[in-house]
């Protein structure tokens, strides 16, 4: 993004017609119901971008400096980052190289060392230690015995967010949440993602977990060239069987809790939102790692940690999905 105030008719426009099913309120950081995104760029300082440079090599890469408008839009998320995956531009950067604590986005990582590593059809048995969540930990409602794929598994652990999907898919892949966190974090080294350390596989806050923008965009860059996982992070609901330890056949539908998929939340016109991972914590605030793709057929990773709420959160991001248009 440039300095530039993007004032003109054309660009109001777009901002007027990009509406989430939220009720038109003033911004407060309280707000559960309903409302629309703000309707000018100049009355709330978005400075969209005038140009972007290709970089070189496989992924895109940092601009030296935060993009123009990053101080104003840090009263809706603390890190953020906008990223061309097809031309390899950076196209907005606010301390994307600043440690955050990634919650559930965590997941993405997870899923792309199963993927790696594991064999989707594999059946495991999920343990009392997955099961072992707090009352209002996300789930995917899983019980000791189950004996479930490492593809729905990653269904519930991506679509539903399950922490418990994740600690049986951790176990299943290498015995130990331990020694699965090792495992990530060397998969992580040689992604790039230098500047991250996790400790385990669903986000669950410990002060030693913790990532960066630019990371989970290099992160999640890689995960996307599977079509197992962009397939599930595509669905806007997703059926899984398997058997309890008595042996009885379990269905489930897992809805998403990506907005954008539920239809609770809008795009910008001209961007299609293919999927990505939520995730929210006391101390992560709210956090997503979104795949979208615009009207010319480039893929666009935008990324938001540490919103306020989840108001902002998706503000924030249609902001940066703006910045493509």
């Amino acid at each position: 993004m440039s300095g530039v105030k993007c004032t003109n008719k054309k660009v109001l426009s777009v901002l007027l017609a990009v509406s989430f099913m939220f009720s038109a309120t003033a911004c407060r950081t309280d707000i559960k119901e309903p409302y629309q995104l703000y309707s000018s760029i100049e009355k709330y300082g978005l400075a969209l971008k005038s140009n972007s440079v290709l970089l070189g090599g496989q992924v895109a890469h940092l601009p030296e400096t935060d993009s123009a408008s990053a101080k104003v839009n840090e009263q809706f998320a603390k890190a953020c980052g906008a990223f061309n995956d097809t031309t390899l531009s950076t196209i907005y950067s606010q301390k994307a190289d600043e440690r955050v604590y990634p919650a559930s986005t965590t997941k993405i990582l997870t899923a792309y060392v199963a993927l790696k590593y594991g064999d989707l059809n594999e059946v495991y048995t999920v343990s009392e230690n997955a099961c072992d969540q707090a009352p209002d930990s996300s789930v995917a409602g899983l019980h000791p015995g189950d004996r479930v794929t490492l593809r729905d598994l990653l269904k519930g652990m991506l679509i539903v967010s399950g922490n418990d999907a994740s600690v049986a898919i951790a176990e299943g892949i290498s015995g130990s949440t331990e020694s699965f966190a090792q495992l990530m974090n060397e998969e992580a080294a040689k992604l790039g993602a230098t500047h991250s350390h996790f400790v385990n596989p669903n986000g669950l806050h410990d002060d030693d977990h913790y990532t960066t923008v630019y990371d989970m965009y290099l992160i999640f860059h890689a995960a996307i060239q599977n079509p197992v996982f962009l397939k599930i992070i595509k669905a806007k609901k997703s059926l899984v069987t398997y058997t309890d330890a008595s042996g009885a056949v379990v269905k489930k539908e897992y809805l998403p809790t990506n907005h954008y998929k539920t239809g609770e939340a809008k795009a910008p016109k001209g961007i299609t939102v293919i999927g990505g991972k939520t995730g929210t914590t006391g101390k992560a605030g709210y956090c997503l790692v979104l795949l979208s793709e615009n009207e010319s057929g480039e893929n666009l990773i935008t990324i938001v940690y540490k919103a306020v709420d989840r108001y902002s959160l998706y503000v924030m991001m249609n902001r940066l999905l703006l910045s493509f248009t």
